[in-house]
């Protein structure tokens, strides 16, 4: 049922640093079930996830002001710096898994997100207009499915692109609580029938995923538009989600379980790590065959705020969980 092999982890997207090419060496070496391209913010303007994603946009170039991204009438050089930074990192792919064959995860900033956080040309932000939020959205899919298809191009061996919609905003689309341009005010909740909509416009030809470690994870609505995969800070579950988990469980839909912190911590005990995944799954009575399959684990967000033998650290740590999943999951913590 999924792309990858038991017992999987990957990261969620960031690393700390500006060397894409060492940050590629550790995600293979460390991360090797479950590889993704990683994003390296430090490197500066259009590093940053939104600057990164607004590069794939086709036809709606964008440029930084003091106030943040917005349109721009032609690419200049905010645009082409991001293009830039994003073309060296597929070089850099190509040379660090030429020789791979698997799976492989990309990341990009989801629609809700990005129509939150771009302005437009004069006034708002995107999202206080439907349509611009429509032309987005189509925008941005075309891009996804021309990246895709260059990655593939690029790395052969590729099995299948699991691609991450990084939607930390989605919660606060949902509910109005997205300020608006100016502070002062917010924007309209949208309706979830739009939400689910725009997201079917990622599902044909990769393993789509939905990442959001904001509390309040709409997890019912992801599972009816039919994303298959749900990336969220295992710290934040909670009891009453756990109808909503085991709908989704129930229907196929893989959970990316963030189970270490994304900043420089003490690790834990790796029983203790895998614990809260465990005790998850024996409360919802799911078969625990199926949660090595079902479950991969991950850092709780992305490592560019820790430092670089963190990261190494808690992608490693990451996979020894996973194996816990496999090898026990019904001991829990004597598996540690």
């Amino acid at each position: 049922m999924f792309p990858w092999q038991e017992a999987s982890s990957t990261g969620v997207g960031s690393h700390p640093g500006e060397d894409h090419l060492e940050a590629l060496r550790v995600v293979f070496g460390e991360a090797a079930a479950l590889p993704y391209l990683p994003e390296l913010p430090a490197r500066g303007v259009g590093a940053d996830m939104i600057g990164r994603t607004a590069a794939l946009l086709v036809d709606l170039p964008v440029e930084v002001q003091p106030s943040g991204w917005r349109l721009a009438g032609r690419p200049g050089r905010d645009h082409r710096r991001a293009a830039d930074h994003l073309a060296r990192d597929l070089d850099g792919l190509e040379e660090v898994g030429h020789d791979y064959a698997g799976p492989l995860k990309l990341q990009v900033c989801g629609p809700w997100t990005l129509a939150g956080a771009i302005e437009l040309h004069y006034g708002d932000k995107i999202l206080a207009d439907q349509g611009a939020v429509r032309d987005l959205t189509a925008s941005l899919a075309q891009g996804v499915a021309d990246h895709v298809a260059e990655v593939r191009r690029r790395v052969p061996g590729i099995t299948e692109v699991v691609l991450q919609l990084d939607e930390p905003g989605l919660p606060g689309v949902l509910t109005g609580t997205v300020p608006t341009a100016s502070g002062f005010g917010r924007l309209a909740a949208v309706e979830p029938w739009r939400v689910e909509e725009s997201l079917k416009l990622f599902l044909d030809g990769v393993y789509p995923i939905v990442h959001c470690c904001a509390p309040a994870l709409p997890i019912a609505l992801l599972r009816r538009s039919g994303i298959r995969g749900i990336s969220m800070d295992a710290s934040l579950l909670r009891r009453r989600d756990d109808d909503a988990i085991g709908e989704a469980i129930d229907a196929g839909v893989a959970f990316f379980m963030g189970v270490v912190p994304g900043v420089s911590a003490t690790l834990p005990d790796i029983g203790v790590i895998a614990q809260p995944v465990i005790d998850l799954w024996r409360r919802l009575g799911f078969a625990p065959d199926r949660l090595a399959s079902q479950v991969v684990m991950t850092p709780a967000c992305g490592l560019a705020g820790a430092s670089p033998s963190y990261a190494r650290a808690a992608l490693r740590a990451c996979a020894k969980a996973a194996e816990v999943l496999r090898d026990d999951p019904a001991s829990g913590l004597q598996t540690g």
